[in-house]
């Protein structure tokens, strides 16, 4: 029997998992296959970038549908996060990620059968509106999947899953281009592989979470971050805008950059510039699960400042093996920087707000991911590719350095004063 005393130590975000653990796979095997997915999800952003070029020179259209196609993606999903990126606090995780799966489906079958630059952009919507509607409900159901002694590789896996996916997706699509007769068919088709296995692992999950009332009101769009993380919410600001357009520059203008600057067309050389920044950067992330948060988070826009310095230089100069240098050493930024406050703000969210805060975090960062990149696109045909790819290495520097000096900020408030 529990007793007053017991029932009073039972915290109250923990009430709906306990009810809905009495059926579902085991904890671990759940969170080991719903990581998975999440891992196939950010693979399948990464994955068209190497073939936009061969789309180009297949289909000849101009250079700027190529941004087109790129930041589609990008105001699509953040469309979806504003309008239904906290719809599973209410209606529960599984049926968001079933939904946001079976669209991802339909995404790689459009990409696989495109005639046209048209089906391309149409299919980067559609998976637009699938990655936003996943990736804040993945990631807090990854967190609360975790058997509770891994809680803290929880939100890391779900901090760095994004980034490594995107780099597992760029460089075997390079590897594809370089050495497959057809590889946008072994890409997508292998992508609806994943995603229907994905599909049958939520479906076999747990629910992490009790429905509750508020499902229509939360679609209207809302930024809203809980209480106790706004704070540190509104800190953290400033270093996602630096990482994500970090990510932003590598992952969206870098074939350009190499075509146009390097004068290099190589689908192999293409997926590995897209894949160096968030493979380092998830690597870095998980090999600092343990490194203070804090710490972590200043020292990385360290890294990325004198990363991207280098990054610069390789592009101005034309040197390649600096503009790699500098996308190892930016990269170990972005991810260590990234999964760091997430880290910190993923414990400051009951079960039942995470998925909101977490989509408040994606919306900014992939407002810094998609908004440059953009408007980077269309500098290119006024200002020219080389001015605009170094303007853009500078704004990131900016960014870098004002989450510096916030976090080396926070730091100081957050110490006790002796």
């Amino acid at each position: 029997m529990t007793t007053a005393e017991e029932t009073r130590t039972i915290p109250v975000a923990a009430i709906p998992a306990t009810r809905a653990s009495r059926r579902g796979r085991g904890p671990m095997p759940a969170f080991v296959g719903t990581s998975l997915a999440f891992v196939a999800v950010a693979l399948a952003v990464g994955a068209p970038s190497p073939l936009f070029v061969l789309y180009q020179h297949e289909w000849g259209f101009a250079p700027w549908l190529l941004t087109v196609a790129f930041a589609i993606y990008a105001i699509t999903l953040l469309v979806t996060l504003l309008v239904a990126g906290s719809l599973s606090d209410h209606i529960g995780r599984r049926p968001v990620l079933i939904g946001a799966l079976a669209l991802q489906v339909v995404a790689m079958l459009m990409f696989l059968f495109a005639q046209d630059i048209g089906w391309i952009i149409a299919a980067r919507s559609v998976q637009g509106v699938a990655t936003g509607a996943a990736m804040s409900t993945f990631t807090a159901a990854i967190v609360e999947l975790a058997p509770e002694r891994h809680k803290k590789l929880g939100a890391t896996i779900g901090s760095t899953a994004p980034v490594g996916g995107i780099a597992l997706g760029a460089f075997f699509t390079g590897l594809a281009v370089q050495f497959v007769p057809q590889p946008t068919t072994l890409v997508f088709v292998s992508l609806v592989v994943l995603f229907v296995a994905g599909l049958l692992v939520v479906i076999g999950s747990r629910e992490t979470v009790t429905r509750r009332p508020g499902a229509v009101n939360s679609l209207i769009p809302r930024l809203v971050v809980p209480r106790a993380a706004r704070a540190e919410f509104v800190g953290a600001i400033p270093l996602f805008v630096a990482t994500w357009m970090l990510a932003g520059l590598f992952i969206g203008l870098s074939p350009s950059i190499l075509s146009g600057v390097f004068h290099l067309d190589s689908g192999l050389l293409n997926g590995a510039i897209v894949a160096v920044p968030p493979a380092v950067g998830a690597t870095a992330g998980l090999l600092l699960t343990r490194a203070p948060a804090r710490t972590t988070a200043i020292v990385s826009m360290g890294a990325i400042i004198v990363g991207i310095a280098v990054a610069a230089a390789g592009i101005g100069f034309a040197v390649l093996w600096l503009l790699f240098a500098g996308a190892v050493i930016a990269g170990a930024g972005f991810g260590a920087g990234f999964s760091s406050m997430l880290r910190m703000l993923a414990p400051l969210a009951p079960n039942n707000q995470r998925a909101e805060l977490f989509a408040g975090i994606f919306l900014v960062s992939y407002i810094a991911y998609g908004v440059p990149a953009l408007v980077a696109g269309e500098l290119i045909s006024v200002v020219g590719l080389l001015p605009t790819a170094l303007g853009y290495t500078v704004a990131i520097a900016l960014a870098a350095v004002i989450a510096l000096v916030v976090q080396v900020g926070r730091a100081r408030a957050v110490t006790p004063r002796r």
